[in-house]
Formats: structure tokens, sequence, C-alpha cells
């Protein structure tokens, strides 16, 4: 019996478009990773650009090498993670308006950092990432149980409706802990708005291997997500079952959004608005939405980051703060989108 919905793609009209669209939107993504390693509160030409990546000349090497280069990775790592967690949310529950940070997991990690701060003095940025991936993780298991109550824990719906209560209360206890404690605040303020500003390689090699191992468990759920998305009894008669496909879902929006919540913090609507447009260039496929997630994901990232280190020189704005007055305006029109509510 076929374990998902895993038919042959039959030729259509629209694939040579689609493919050409991949790759100008890889071409793209090339030329904003260009931009910015070029753009900042130093402009650089692009052929001391070029000249800093294989010898030392100076400032431009250490500015490109040191700080250009490991933030850029970091951006494109976190917004290839938030589209995927995106992607994998709203193909689980079938509703376009899904966002990662429904299962509580930004909330776990936000409570851990605030926690971390109180209980460690001290702490640095490391023990901080550290503490975050550990409070999503808890989170996870937390909202699992409690969906898992009276034997519901395989229901969408019920893990949903645990991990938006779980979130609201560990938010307000955060808030709670931020007001009378000034170390928890200057932590927690960090975290607030997503920001790939001072990063490190020590950083990157830390939460990689989680994003990575989050990556593989989004393509094992693919095949099974198209099946799901028709109805779990039409998943169970094509031998798939959706209880599990939901676990590995779950376990890889833990690991994709909890990883690049603590690198990075907050980065409001990526995961909601990407997977949308993914949707909108693919059609219902969940193996090419996941793809093009993580393309359009990246590419929105580095395009926030580039943004606000350019509209206020020689300060910056966060990336988080960019998409975030992207999405906005791009939520209102989801939400007026005649057959917004579901897919």
């Amino acid at each position: 019996m076929a374990t998902g919905l895993d038919t042959r793609p039959i030729a259509e009209p629209a694939a040579r478009p689609r493919g050409r669209a991949l790759l100008w939107a890889l071409a793209g993504l090339v030329v904003l990773v260009l931009a910015s390693l070029a753009l900042g509160s130093k402009p650089l030409p692009l052929g001391e650009v070029v000249t800093a990546l294989w010898r030392d000349n100076g400032d431009p090497h250490t500015i490109v090498v040191d700080q250009r280069i490991p933030r850029t990775v970091l951006a494109l790592l976190v917004g290839l993670s938030l589209g995927l967690a995106g992607a994998l949310m709203q193909g689980m529950t079938r509703n376009p308006l899904a966002d990662p940070g429904l299962l509580g997991v930004g909330a776990g990690a936000q409570l851990a950092i605030v926690l971390g701060a109180v209980l460690i003095p001290g702490a640095g940025e490391l023990t901080f990432v550290w503490c975050a991936l550990a409070g999503a993780a808890i989170v996870t298991v937390v909202v699992y149980l409690i969906g898992s109550a009276g034997g519901r824990g395989r229901s969408t719906v019920t893990l949903v409706l645990a991990g938006v209560a779980v979130g609201a209360v560990l938010a307000g206890i955060s808030s709670a802990i931020r007001l009378f404690d000034r170390r928890a605040f200057l932590a927690g303020r960090a975290w607030d708005v997503g920001s790939v500003a001072d990063t490190d390689w020590a950083l990157i090699r830390l939460v990689a291997p989680f994003l990575l191992l989050g990556v593989l468990l989004a393509v094992v759920a693919a095949h099974g997500l198209n099946a799901v998305a028709l109805g779990d009894d039409l998943a169970a008669s094509l031998g798939v079952r959706p209880w599990v496909v939901r676990s590995v879902v779950v376990l890889g929006v833990t690991l994709l959004c909890g990883a690049a919540t603590a690198a990075a913090g907050q980065v409001w609507f990526l995961g909601m608005m990407v997977p949308h447009v993914a949707r909108w260039v693919t059609g219902p496929d969940q193996r090419r939405i996941l793809a093009w997630s993580a393309v359009l994901g990246a590419l929105l990232m580095v395009g926030a980051d580039v943004i606000g280190r350019v509209v206020v020189i020689p300060d910056e704005v966060p990336a988080g703060v960019v998409t975030a007055l992207v999405g906005a305006p791009v939520l209102v029109y989801l939400v007026r989108r005649k057959g917004a509510s579901g897919l």
C-alpha cells in the first residue's frame, strides 16, 4: 500500500515558468548576499569586497570576513528555518494564516532567556542561546502532553489550542519577571525584535546542527503532508498515519523555530507570509511549497537585514522590525482575501 500521496508530477504548461521563477529567486538571493557584504554603516565597493575574500586588505577584510559574512550566513539560516517552519505549520493545520509561533515555541524560548538572566548572573550570549533551545524543547513537550489529555493529542486543533494557551501564559510570566528585574529586562529586550547584528561563528556553529536536523525532518514530513492535507480519513486510506506526520512536523517546527529564535530573537510575520507567497507560485504540492519557502524565507530575511542597515545610517533597524513593517500590510491583505481561511 502506498505510504503517502506521492503521485508522479504530470507535465504542466506552468512547470517551466515555475522553474524559471525559482532561478530568478535564487539569482535575487545571490544579489542580496553580495549587497549584504558590501552595504552597511561603511559601504564598500564590490571590488574591495571581492579582494577581502581572498586576502587581508585591512579594514575591508575585517568588515567583510569577521562581521558581514557571519551576519549574512545567520540571516540565511534564520530566514530559511522560519520559512520552512511556517510552511510546516500551515501544511499541518491546513490554514494559510498559521504561524510557527502557534505552538508556543517562541514564548518558551523567551521565558527561558529571561529566567537565565535572573538565575545565572553574568550569563553571556551563548548561555542565553542554550537557555532558549532548552525552553523551546520543554514547551513543546508540555504542549504535546496537554494536547494529548483525553487521547486527543493526535488532533491538530488540540495541539494548536494548547500551544496558543501555553504561549500566552508564558508570555505573561516573562513580562511580569522583566518588570521587576533589570537584567531580565535587558536580556529579554534583545530578543524582542529579530536581529542578526553582532553575530559570530560560535553562535552559528551552536545553532546550525539543530537547524539542519529541522530541515531533514521537514523533508521527511513533506510527502505525508500532501496526504494529510486531504483529510485524516483519506490519508489513512493511503497508508499515511496522520499522527506520525504531525509528530514529525511538531518536532521539526520546534527545532527550526526554537533555534532561529535563540539565534536572532522574534522575527515577526516571516513564517506566516513566506509560505503563502510560495503557495501562490507553486500550487498545493507541499514538497514545492517547502522548497520555495526555504528560498523565499532566506531572501526576505537577508533583504530585511540589508534594508535595516541602510535606511538610518549610521544606526540600524533590526531585521525583525523590517519584516513586521512588510508583513503587517500583507497580513491585512490575506485576512481580507477570499479563501484565506483554509487550504
